[in-house]
């Protein structure tokens, strides 16, 4: 069944074309991929289809009673609520089925009325359809899915970094289930962990997506159907995205052949024109064929990509074998150590793509290694004839009141205009948008911009923070194959995994504990943590095996035992919590009347709300009590378990 479907869609800003004529259908189990180069109106287009902005011609109709979600790029929250309340809320539906089913219970205890009966086997059929006993565990698994733990529960969400936001924002829309879930470049700030389970748990989403993303590794494990949008229309291929690659490449081949052979026909058709329309007896069959070819429908000429990027670094020397050497390195700040124990070995033509969650410190090391943050601890050694070239993720080192001409200008002084011009045509700035100042520019613009700066410097050990962020897909692929061309050596970070695996001839994956290398891309290094488990698993096995049957028995039991009281231990600290949320609402309705007009001028029913008040605030008192020590016992019974 279709959810949705938009004919004729147009965007016009005065006398230019943003896209028009586009259609799009989809229906309720649909995986697609909206591609296509920064500027060609994807996010406009998921605005006009989600409601936010009217299409300047065409239409959009919707499915009755569909509900639709909308993640913006970079959205987050705007909430006085704690993490868990704002969270929780997306199932306040569930909670008032759930109240009404108390309140039917209490009638059915008093009356035989079947209308009761009847309307309580529905709200129960549909409360369990729903997911009604297992909401909270859900929230729960979907929060870790996103890297909060329970730490993280009662900090009110104003609080929290604009990443922080921007992940909960998906993750209420993924607790919400709307029938159809328009994502807008939803990979930002998730790292390579939180990105694999993201990509499992929409494999698995019940309704459809439209997704736009520049992840192409993501794009495979999602997509079922890729809509390009380029040169102003809409064009769909079926299949995820390397298959969109495969399709769109025999296309251009057989439009090039259906050209050529045209072109070889008017070639052949304006020659017998030209040598026989001024000899009598030919004539007219040059004319003839001079209508003919007057009416042809010419084919344009296939263009093989829009204009791209031309990336290109250089070096000035070669440096030693040995490019950079850590040991023992430690990272962090003054108050807080982030990752120690860690090695590195750095040799000549080397590839390495660090790895890691969010948090752990993988900028702060590569800033340490470029001197612009302290290393805590460690012994460093840069190689002979090292030059480092540092590419910001966060572009701090682009000057905003600059013009883009000057950023690299001002830097290359004796080089000439002209030639500082051709650098930065290569990364697609010509014309005026080489006047424009840097605080003008997109996200994308100061990726590239930061990237010229770059090339210019020949530098034979570039660090490379989160090179691919900001790019559209094709740029990548340039980024790609430029680096894949240079003579230097590398280390970088990205959570591209596509772009790992292309680059990468090592991964060192960092954590809290220090570092580790693999020797291989990120595909070997996903076998190498897979056959870790295994041999961990296997080694718990083997130790079980070599105990006595007895002590094994007791082990597990005691384990279970363990689970089993931890569990009851969180049910009832659950409860209290629910309670207390209760309660701090009554104590505020209370006082709230106590300084109504009405009832301070009435000293009776003062005095009857302050009884009511202390004893709401001694009920607190002691479920606060009972909180705090289930929640010592639960620490203590997770300690032993560890």
């Amino acid at each position: 069944m279709i959810l949705l479907q938009a004919s004729d869609l147009a965007r016009f800003f005065g006398a230019d074309v943003l896209f028009e004529h586009l259609n799009i259908e989809i229906e309720e189990k649909s995986r697609i991929a909206l591609v296509g180069r920064n500027g060609a109106g994807k996010s406009t287009l998921l605005k006009m289809l989600v409601g936010e902005e009217a299409p300047d011609a065409g239409q959009i109709n919707q499915k009755k009673n569909m509900t639709l979600g909308y993640l913006a790029q970079n959205a987050g929250f705007n909430s006085e609520k704690t993490v868990w309340k704002e969270m929780i809320s997306a199932f306040d539906p569930l909670k008032k089925m759930e109240a009404r089913m108390h309140v039917l219970e209490a009638q059915m205890g008093e009356s035989a009325d079947p209308q009761i009966f009847k309307e309580y086997d529905q709200l129960l059929h549909d409360f369990e359809a729903k997911n009604g006993y297992g909401y909270e565990s859900e929230t729960r698994s979907v929060l870790h899915g996103f890297s909060f733990d329970e730490s993280f529960y009662e900090q009110p969400i104003n609080t929290l970094s604009g990443g922080q936001k921007t992940r909960l924002a998906l993750a209420k829309l993924l607790l919400l289930k709307p029938d159809l879930l328009v994502l807008d470049e939803p990979t930002n700030h998730l790292d390579i962990e939180t990105l694999s389970w993201l990509e499992n748990y929409l494999q698995g989403y019940s309704g459809a997506l439209l997704i736009v993303s520049h992840d192409r590794y993501f794009l495979d494990k999602i997509a079922t159907e890729v809509l390009e949008l380029s040169r102003h229309h809409l064009k769909k291929y079926t299949g995820n995205y390397s298959r969109y690659l495969d399709q769109k490449a025999v296309q251009l081949a057989s439009e090039w052949k259906q050209y050529e052979k045209q072109q070889t026909e008017i070639s052949k058709m304006e020659d017998f024109v030209n040598r026989n329309l001024a000899r009598a007896s030919t004539t007219k069959r040059a004319q003839s064929r001079q209508k003919a070819l007057a009416k042809m429908d010419r084919m344009d000429r296939p263009q093989d990509k829009e204009k791209s990027a031309h990336y290109l670094f250089h070096i000035d020397r070669t440096s030693g074998n040995i490019v950079l050497e850590l040991e023992d390195g430690v990272i962090g700040y003054e108050d807080a150590v982030i990752s120690q124990n860690i090695e590195l070995d750095i040799r000549k033509g080397d590839a390495i793509a660090l790895i890691g969650p969010n948090g752990v410190g993988k900028s702060t090391l590569l800033k340490g290694i470029v001197g612009l943050h302290p290393l805590l601890a460690g012994k460093m050694r840069l190689g002979t004839n090292v030059d480092i070239g540092y590419y910001d993720q966060e572009q701090q080192q682009l000057v905003g009141n600059k013009t883009v001409l000057a950023e690299l200008w001002d830097e290359h002084p004796t080089t000439p205009e002209k030639e500082i011009r051709t650098v930065l045509g290569n990364f697609l700035f010509s014309g005026d948008d080489v006047k424009k100042t840097v605080n003008l520019l997109s996200g994308g613009e100061k990726a590239r911009l930061s990237l010229a700066k770059l090339a210019m410097q020949a530098e034979n050990f570039l660090i490379l923070d989160e090179p691919t962020n900001h790019l559209d897909i094709d740029n990548k692929e340039v980024l790609e194959n430029a680096l894949i061309d240079y003579p230097g050596t590398l280390f970088f970070v990205s959570h591209d995994r596509y772009f790992i695996n292309r680059l990468a001839n090592k991964v060192v994956e960092l954590t809290e504990d220090g570092s580790k290398l693999y020797l291989g891309d990120y595909d070997y290094y996903l076998e190498k943590k897979q056959e870790e488990l295994e041999i961990a698993e296997a080694a718990e096995a083997e130790r079980l095996a070599a105990l006595p049957e007895e002590t094994v028995k007791k082990t597990v039991f005691k384990n279970k035992e363990q689970q089993k009281l931890e569990r009851s231990l969180q049910r009832k600290i659950t409860a209290l919590e629910e309670e207390l949320a209760k309660l701090d609402e009554a104590i505020d309705r209370l006082q709230a009347k106590m300084i109504e007009p009405d009832n301070l001028n009435d000293h009776e029913k003062l005095l009857e709300i302050d009884t009511e008040l202390k004893e709401m605030q001694q009920k607190q008192e002691e479920r606060l009590n009972e909180w705090e020590s289930l929640s010592i016992e639960l620490e203590e019974v997770q300690k032993k378990e560890s």
